[in-house]
């Protein structure tokens, strides 16, 4: 299959992957075609399909491996011995993942809509089984009597959508750094489950937070 003038023979899955992902995030699933995403990268339409059977499986896979990427590390991550934390680790390990991954993050949110059914309910799955390990978190310290939780999966969305939030706004060379701003949130998270007779900082176990208040 030929390729355009000054194509490389080395391109590969990968960086069609790339620069999908980069259309995707930018212009929108709907508005990129494959053959934008064959110019992008500098090889002829057809080429793709050596790659990716179309342009939703495309989609799907890149949403796949952030999804299970995102699982594998939270597994290695060190998460300590008490409830409040492993919460504070979550918080931190969330907004720094995703910190280093905006493009993915907007992709694996804003085009869920655009997935075909059964590519969805995968997705979903995946969606829902991080959800969970961040449940376990909350169900356990509730359990232990650490946390004061009126509805367990309210709360579970409400931490997931107050950190991914921080994709929106966050701007690297900002006053805060990405570990600052991750000792903030870890402790916000914190006091919004922590007993109203406790200091959410106690019940982690550490002072989240009190050298970002001494700046």
């Amino acid at each position: 299959m030929a390729r355009k003038t000054g194509s490389r023979a080395e391109i590969t899955g990968p960086l069609i992957r790339q620069a999908a992902l980069s259309l995707f995030a930018r212009h929108g699933y709907g508005a990129v075609s494959m053959r934008r995403i064959a110019a992008e990268v500098g090889v002829q339409a057809g080429a793709l399909y050596l790659y990716t059977r179309d342009k939703q499986s495309l989609l799907f896979e890149l949403m796949r491996v952030h999804m299970e990427e995102l699982l594998a590390a939270w597994a290695a991550e060190p998460k300590g011995e008490t409830a409040p934390a492993r919460l504070a680790a979550f918080a931190r390990f969330h907004i720094r993942f995703h910190l280093e991954r905006p493009e993915a993050v907007f992709l694996a949110y804003m085009e869920l809509r655009s997935l075909a059914p059964e590519n969805f309910a995968r997705i979903e799955a995946l969606r829902q089984q991080y959800e969970g390990e961040l449940a376990q978190i909350l169900a356990a310290g509730q359990q232990a009597g650490q946390f004061r939780i009126a509805d367990l999966r309210l709360t579970t969305m409400s931490i997931i959508a107050m950190l991914t939030g921080v994709n929106t706004w966050y701007r690297e060379g900002g006053r805060l750094s990405r570990d600052e701003v991750g000792e903030i949130y870890a402790d916000m998270v914190a006091r919004l489950v922590a007993p109203e007779s406790g200091d959410a900082r106690v019940y982690a176990g550490e002072h989240i937070g009190d050298h970002i208040a001494e700046k």
